[in-house]
């Protein structure tokens, strides 16, 4: 599953809209397409050897492989969907592509509990699927293709539902971890990190799974599993990855300071030159005040810089600076997620610093606050 605002009927560049079902948007990326073609390779011939009379059908017998998968994980999505609506949630669309697929939803109030209720429908589903592909088998001859296929499907969903229930991030395990440590600590984001950091274990198992266990066995390793490995390996790396450091962004915000990240500045009057301006204490920028005392423009160092020593009592300081967007003002004393909120409600990627009593006493910039979010560290 993913989370995230979009517009449902946006046209989608490299997928196919196939319609809608239960009243959600439906798409088929081209890259599944690769996912077809890896599974018509490797059972083409498997399926030829068993049906020889098959000929050259036995390919479109495997193509039929990569089409019941394809269901299988329609099926699991369907259920993530169906669920989220139940709870009043926007589902925007449902992308079925080379990882297997994900239903996006737009913005949300979720709780432990009905974020565990969503994530478990999915795999619920394929066990259903499973179940009751199990059971038809006993209906039917044995030996034929139909036989193959319908045991192809019962272990498609099998295999849906067992990965997809494995403990970490991007998987639907994951979200169960995420929901079980969201209860316990009462925080979203705490849950969302240990379930990113249990999807990278996760990674780290199945290599040692796929590649260490036969090595040491004295064994060569399964050259598709590998291939399988590889691709799966980095979706779930990747996924996880980006949980972790969503989580670890959010986690920030709280203790993101305006104070904590400015630069040291001074204001000047609008009106000021290029010498007034070079007088201004070692190591603080300058803000050029218009008379209201409300911040217009940061003076640019270089281009002061630029400027001569006998023209820099001529040439006003305004001719060397950078206009802020308007409104471009924080506090500070501004901090957290309304902080974040003022910066992300004004354009541009400078700020003025207002001291308690309306002096400019600093300069706010938005690629010092990015990398403290980011990393926790200061430009």
């Amino acid at each position: 599953m993913s989370h995230g605002p979009l517009e449902a009927e946006a046209p989608r560049r490299g997928m196919l809209r196939l319609g809608r079902l239960i009243g959600v948007p439906l798409y088929l990326s081209w890259n599944w397409s690769l996912i077809a073609l890896f599974v018509v390779v490797l059972f083409g011939p498997q399926v030829q050897r068993l049906f020889p009379e098959l000929g050259a059908g036995a390919y479109g017998v495997a193509f039929l492989y990569a089409v019941l998968l394809l269901l299988s994980v329609l099926v699991h999505e369907l259920a993530h969907a169906a669920s989220a609506k139940a709870f009043r949630w926007p589902t925007t669309e449902i992308v079925l592509n080379l990882w297997g697929g994900h239903t996006q939803f737009g913005t949300f109030q979720a709780t432990p509990g009905r974020s565990l209720v969503t994530a478990l429908a999915g795999p619920a589903a394929n066990v259903l699927l499973a179940l009751g592909g199990q059971l038809l088998m006993t209906q039917v001859d044995p030996g034929g293709v139909g036989s193959l296929l319908l045991g192809i499907f019962t272990y498609a969903n099998w295999l849906v539902a067992i990965f997809n229930a494995l403990p970490g991030l991007p998987l639907d395990g994951g979200r169960m971890v995420e929901s079980a440590v969201w209860a316990v600590t009462g925080d979203q984001d705490k849950g969302t990190l240990a379930a990113g950091w249990a999807g990278r274990v996760i990674v780290l198992a199945l290599i040692a799974g796929v590649v260490l266990v036969p090595l040491l066995q004295g064994r060569p390793p399964d050259i598709p599993l590998i291939v399988i490995l590889v691709m799966v390996g980095y979706f779930l790396w990747s996924g996880a990855t980006e949980s972790i450091r969503g989580a670890q962004l959010r986690l920030r915000v709280p203790s993101l300071t305006a104070a904590q990240l400015m630069l040291p500045a001074i204001g000047l009057a609008n009106t000021a030159t290029v010498a007034e301006v070079r007088n201004r204490p070692i190591g603080t920028l300058a803000v050029l005040v218009g008379p209201h005392g409300v911040p217009e423009a940061i003076v640019d160092e270089s281009a002061l810089a630029g400027v001569s020593d006998q023209d820099a009592d001529s040439v006003p300081a305004a001719a060397a600076a950078r206009a802020l967007t308007h409104g471009a003002l924080v506090r500070a004393s501004d901090a957290g997620r309304p902080l974040v909120d003022r910066l992300a409600a004004v354009e541009g990627s400078e700020y003025a610093v207002l001291a308690p009593d309306g002096a400019v006493c600093g300069v706010l910039r938005q690629p010092d606050v990015v990398e403290w979010l980011t990393t926790g560290r200061r430009r």
